[in-house]
């Protein structure tokens, strides 16, 4: 096994990567496969664990890597702070909890986002210094019928200039391939896309203020649980319930089965009866489950990838 030189570490010796994302999208199994892929086949000591509140689908995730070059050890056990490598699973986290605390001048962050990397340059000073990739992972992972974490990792080893992707995909048929076997090509695919879709925007200047805000660590949400204030976008998977007005009998069984009751009505008069009518749903409330899909009888609710509406 050849030796691996990391490209940049602390002052401590270690290389550090942070995932950001929520439950469902395998942050958490992506973070033990890139440590497995250090130690395991690029020579590096490695460890990795996961921080998250509620163990359900839409929660906050935090995974974190750690490398070090073969002569050291890892002694330090507590989440990334300042990571070298930043990957970001889903875009809607932005803004609403602090993905981006610690990012500084050696700091190359990972998007999945349809937009071009120039754009959050624009919106975000904290990145302004940043090396910043860009891809649409969830359209890639939709159009590969492959895992979302596939589609990031390819994304993070071309980001990171030195993740051997081959070895990466060797490691997964030995480990997961083999479980799965009818999973193996598309994931495999994935991968690969991940690896080549990435866009850079590369900075103009690096300066670096040295000032860090941590935020919240560890998975917690610090918002309130009430839907009537709460954003619930961020719990989104990448779907959403897209609504067809032309199609819909008002029936009302979208409404029933909603659990947090994102759909509209106003009231209309019709053969001389006051009557509601379905206005669809709110979609800042709306946590993507999909439950109402799932019962519409007439189709005028189909599932459609995050963005299609243009809201």
């Amino acid at each position: 096994m050849s030796k691996t030189i990391l490209p940049g570490t602390d002052e401590s010796g270690y290389y550090e990567i942070r995932m950001e994302s929520i439950g469902g999208l395998g942050a958490n199994l992506a973070g033990k496969m890139l440590a497995q892929l250090g130690a395991l086949y690029m020579g590096l000591n490695a460890s990795s664990f996961s921080s998250y509140g509620s163990e359900k689908k839409g929660s906050p995730v935090r995974a974190f890597v750690r490398y070090m070059e073969k002569e050291g050890r890892i002694l330090r056990s507590s989440p990334v702070y300042r990571p070298h490598l930043l990957v970001i699973f889903h875009e809607a986290l932005i803004g609403k909890y602090p993905v981006f605390d610690g990012v500084s001048d050696r700091t190359t962050v990972v998007i999945n986002t349809a937009e071009r990397p120039e754009s959050y340059r624009k919106r975000h000073q904290e990145l302004s210094d940043c090396r910043i990739f860009c891809l649409d992972a969830s359209g890639l992972a939709a159009q590969c019928s492959c895992r979302l974490n596939m589609v990031m990792m390819g994304a993070a080893a071309a980001a990171s200039g030195f993740l051997d992707t081959e070895k990466l995909m060797e490691l997964y048929r030995a480990s997961i391939g083999e479980r799965f076997p009818d999973q193996l090509a598309k994931n495999l695919q994935g991968l690969k896309k991940g690896y080549e879709a990435v866009r850079e925007a590369v900075p103009d200047s690096f300066t670096d203020s040295g000032q860090v805000s941590y935020g919240v660590q560890g998975g917690i949400n610090p918002f309130p649980g009430n839907t009537a204030v709460n954003d619930l976008s961020a719990s989104r998977e990448g779907f959403i319930p897209l609504f067809h007005p032309e199609k819909c009998i008002h029936c009302g069984l979208c409404d029933s089965t909603c659990p947090d009751m994102v759909f509209q009505f106003s009231e209309t008069v019709e053969n001389g009866k006051l009557t509601l009518h379905n206005e669809g749903p709110d979609y800042q409330y709306c946590k993507g489950c999909l439950r109402c899909v799932q019962i519409c009888p007439v189709q005028a609710l189909t599932t459609a990838q995050e963005g299609s509406d243009r809201q």
